[in-house]
């Protein structure tokens, strides 16, 4: 029980002290001005008058009208030349070595053979009124061929998995800096004070903690991993505790930490905790329905693929993310990985696209049906790709990794689809035409968002940081 020296200076949230045992009348007699300070603030956050937080741009200026983006990473890096990057001369190619002629123009980077060329086991078709040509491994997206934005022309110098996805996700190879999803929660914020502004599934055993930290920034910023099965762990109120109760629990233990943050002077991990109290005591009262997929019809669960062996975890994901992308989320990553083919490349690679073709493609028709693809921004795309030249001999045959040269794809937002941007040479090694770097695409998501990459930043050892590290090229033809 409180003494009344403790009651006296008892420490609210707002920073006011006063004794906690008060009537009904004395509190609302009281609380009048807290409660117009929160009815006042909700309507300034939800106007956009709200004023950016301490450390922030000052509110970098948005002119673009994408809310959010899904990044749909495929970890260990798809073949470009099996997918959306046809080659024919690899037919005619096939078990020889490149020609002098195209190989003196084909930079020579590590682990990168030039001879034992490997045609496609899949044909490629041509789809839509684009007539852009995709792979039948990809039957189910190909019917959204003219919602695509294929860059084939994708780029970078790293072979390595781990450095190489530090580069695509984080614009740096040294994985120290904030991930696109952080900078982006960073900047923007989140149009939904109930759910994190930064959410994160995976299917397979690895995730790179780079791709979701905050680096520098807050980490208040970082990703949250959401399990596909259970959603957010320990998101439902525990039995028998009111959220009454909750709030409390969570003002009490508020009070205690920023004792503690106080003495601690500046203290971004501490901060970032108590902001998860607050953020998970919200979550808690509005967000499980969020992740609650039991609520979509069985026909929504058919066309994504639910409850089939095959395509069951992915089209749960997607799901879960359209009713993210419903409640305004700013950055979603679905990271899905083995995507590693170095050997059984045909065996392999076709189960991996049959696991998410059906689910890609239901997600962008709901999107369309719900009045939801022009402001959402969708990335598809790995590390880097393979290698046109074989691994191995037989039945299990594979490809090595490529960075040189391979394909990505955007769609909605804004983004033209119907288009081809960029070109690998005749057997797709390397771009030789309109490289695009990660940093690149980085400055052109940042474009198609309304904001310039210089003018989101963050302050630290006296320089300007951002997003692109130096900068990036965008990529204006993605959206004319």
């Amino acid at each position: 029980m409180l003494t009344e020296e403790r009651m006296s200076t008892y420490e609210f949230p707002c920073g006011q002290t006063a004794r906690p045992a008060l009537s009904r009348r004395e509190m609302l007699q009281q609380s009048s001005l807290g409660f117009g300070a929160i009815a006042l603030a909700t309507m300034l956050r939800d106007e956009k008058l709200l004023g950016a937080p301490k450390g922030l741009t000052n509110g970098p200026k948005r002119t673009g009208k994408i809310r959010s983006v899904v990044y749909f990473f495929l970890g260990g890096g798809p073949s470009q030349v099996d997918t959306f990057d046809p080659k024919p001369l690899l037919h005619r190619l096939h078990g020889k070595r490149v020609p002098d002629s195209i190989a003196k123009d084909i930079p020579r980077i590590a682990r990168s053979p030039l001879e034992n060329l490997l045609a496609s086991p899949w044909k490629f078709r041509q789809y839509g009124e684009s007539g852009i040509p995709i792979s039948d491994l990809f039957p189910h997206l190909a019917q959204h061929a003219d919602d695509l934005c294929i860059l084939r022309s994708c780029s970078h110098d790293s072979p390595i998995h781990a450095p190489a996805e530090f580069l695509t996700m984080t614009g740096s190879l040294a994985g120290d800096r904030p991930s696109l999803g952080s900078w982006l929660n960073y900047g923007l914020g989140s149009d939904n004070h109930n759910v994190p502004g930064f959410i994160a599934f995976k299917t397979g055993t690895t995730l790179r903690p780079p791709s979701l930290s905050a680096g520098f920034l807050p980490a208040r910023h970082q990703g949250i991993l959401v399990d596909v099965e259970k959603g957010i762990p320990h998101l439902a109120l525990p039995k028998g505790i009111s959220g009454l109760q909750r709030r409390a629990q969570l003002e009490f233990l508020s009070r205690l930490n920023r004792e503690h943050l106080e003495r601690l002077n500046n203290h971004s991990e501490l901060e970032a905790r108590i902001r998860s109290f607050e953020l998970s005591y919200r979550m808690q009262i509005a967000a499980p329905e969020a992740f609650d997929i039991e609520r979509e019809t069985a026909d929504t669960h058919r066309r994504y693929g639910v409850g089939e062996e095959t395509t069951d975890e992915y089209g749960r994901i997607l799901l879960q993310t359209r009713r993210l992308v419903e409640r305004s989320v700013r950055f979603v990553f679905v990271r899905s990985g083995q995507w590693d083919f170095h050997s059984e490349i045909a065996t392999k690679h076709l189960e991996k696209c049959r696991a998410t073709d059906q689910p890609l493609a239901a997600f962008i028709a709901d999107l369309k049906q719900r009045g939801l693809f022009d402001e959402t921004l969708l990335v598809w795309g790995g590390e880097f790709g393979r290698t046109p030249a074989a691994q191995g001999t037989g039945n299990k045959v594979g490809r090595d990794h490529s960075p040189s040269g391979y394909s990505m794809w955007l769609a909605g937002g804004g983004v033209r689809g119907g288009q081809i941007i960029g070109q690998t040479d005749p057997v797709g090694y390397a771009a030789i035409e309109r490289p695009i770097h990660p940093n690149d695409l980085h400055a052109t998501i940042l474009h198609g968002m309304g904001v310039d990459q210089h003018e989101l930043y963050y302050e630290r050892h006296n320089r300007r940081e951002i997003v692109t590290v130096n900068g990036g090229e965008v990529i204006h033809q993605v959206f004319t």
